[in-house]
């Protein structure tokens, strides 16, 4: 018997078992969320980060005058 044949006849001779597909990602779903809450902390730790410095702000533009401040940011 030729090696071709000889794996046809084991592919042939296994049982497929499949089982819960569901369940078997189950745990692809759960990392996924975990990356994405991750993120999201990640994403939220930046709120508010403009009126943190908002007394840096006031004092570079009394120096340096108000024509330059905010430039490029629609002020």
């Amino acid at each position: 018997m030729n090696l071709v044949a000889q794996f046809v006849q084991a592919a042939a001779e296994t049982t497929e078992h499949h089982g819960n597909v569901t369940l078997q990602t189950l745990p692809f779903f759960f990392i996924a969320a975990g990356v994405f809450a991750l993120l999201g902390l990640v994403a939220l730790s930046y709120r508010n980060v403009a009126n943190r410095h908002a007394r840096k702000a006031e004092a570079w533009a009394a120096e340096h005058g108000h024509e330059g401040h905010g430039a490029g940011h629609g002020h």
